[in-house]
């Protein structure tokens, strides 16, 4: 099958015909059926045949297809049951790679990593994720500070686009710095809708997020940074003064509120949307000695 690849529409047609597949809307499914694409995709996310690779949800085995002539070793995680012999089938072929039937929500995949491949060897995740779901798989894959280099994912363009993008633009908010703290985040290709099957309503892209030794910026306590995040943002439109104020209001009044910003030397008549990532690192930082004191 090396030579005739799963990701063309006539050989998906083929294989759902086969085994009587039908698509299941809960899973977000849209199989990919051009090559070039996920080419495209291997070689963004620097697979190569010294690095090995990790992918979420398969499908039928079309990107898992081209991870597995590009990589040394790929483990793939695959929620849905009925594709575990589809893929058996499709990719029979390429001893290199193992099939784990799991919700990758619920894996331990630090121990897979230790488990599958040699430990001073590259490992890059690559997944064409289920758009529903995008988020928590990514805050989860990022915050288990897992053995690996990057992350490579084919996620709906708007998304793809919040997770990458700079203050003072529309797509910013908390999402965005909660995976750049992790990550550097990078959208490097833009995907059209033709070459899914079934076609998805949303446009797509590839995000890269290579993730960071260390966090760009020092916070006295992570948890109450991200709070202090969601709190700029809770009312995009508000000032940072005034959603501060909501978030805080049984424990601060307005002036103490004013008080702890100027000491953290920002204007409240900011918005969230045009603080960068020191700025906020310093705000929850003068908020949390307040907290302590």
């Amino acid at each position: 099958m090396a030579n005739k690849y799963i990701a063309t529409p006539s050989q998906t047609k083929e294989i759902l015909k086969k085994y009587r597949f039908s698509f299941k809307k809960s899973l977000g499914q849209n199989f990919l059926v051009d090559v070039n694409t996920l080419e495209n995709i291997v070689k963004n996310a620097g697979v190569s045949k010294e690095s090995a690779a990790i992918e979420i949800g398969p499908g039928i085995g079309a990107l898992t297809e081209q991870l597995a002539i590009h990589a040394d070793k790929v483990v793939a995680f695959e929620i849905d049951g009925r594709l575990i012999p589809i893929l058996k089938d499709t990719l029979a072929s390429y001893e290199n790679v193992k099939l784990i039937h799991q919700d990758i929500l619920k894996a331990d995949v630090a121990e897979v990593v230790k488990e599958n491949f040699d430990s001073n060897q590259e490992v890059h995740i690559v997944a064409n994720l289920p758009y529903y779901i995008t988020t928590p798989i990514l805050m989860k894959l990022i915050r288990d500070r897992l053995p690996v280099t990057s992350i490579t994912v084919m996620i709906q363009k708007e998304v793809a686009d919040r997770m990458a993008a700079k203050p003072n633009t529309k797509s910013y908010g908390s999402l965005t710095i909660a995976i750049q703290y992790y990550t550097n985040a990078e959208v490097v290709m833009n995907v059209p809708k033709t070459v899914f099957m079934p076609q998805p309503n949303v446009d797509s892209s590839i995000l890269k997020l290579v993730l960071r030794d260390e966090p760009p910026v020092h916070v006295d306590n992570e948890d109450f940074f991200f709070r202090i995040v969601q709190a700029s943002f809770a009312q995009r439109r508000k000032t940072l003064r005034n959603n501060l104020t909501s978030h805080f209001g049984d424990q601060y009044d307005k002036e103490k509120i004013s008080e702890i910003l100027e000491r953290a030397g920002i204007d409240g008549g900011r918005r969230g949307e045009s603080l960068d990532m020191e700025e906020f690192a310093v705000l929850a930082n003068a908020f949390w000695q307040a907290e302590k004191n």
